[in-house]
């Protein structure tokens, strides 16, 4: 018998993550006028991200829900460890 895979993106707890694209990417860092390093960080192993095709250095958009502003958004940089 094998064990059916918990999506865990389907959960009601977990918020949307989306991977930008590199033009995404140095629009963010332009209109923050941010660093990579300055960005928090998500490891690539986080359950999260597992079924985007990440890579150290890609900035991942979370989309949270928000009972005051609708939704807040934040980034992430990518990172191995």
């Amino acid at each position: 018998m094998t064990k059916k895979k918990f999506d865990v993106t389907k959960h009601s707890l977990v918020p949307k993550h989306l991977k930008l694209s590199d033009k995404e990417k140095k629009e963010i860092l332009d209109l923050y006028r941010i660093s990579l390093k300055e960005l928090p960080k998500i490891r690539k192993k986080d359950s999260g991200i597992a079924h985007l095709e990440v890579k150290e250095g890609d900035v991942i958009k979370i989309i949270r829900p928000s009972a005051t502003a609708g939704e807040s958004i934040f980034f992430r940089v990518v990172v191995s460890a």
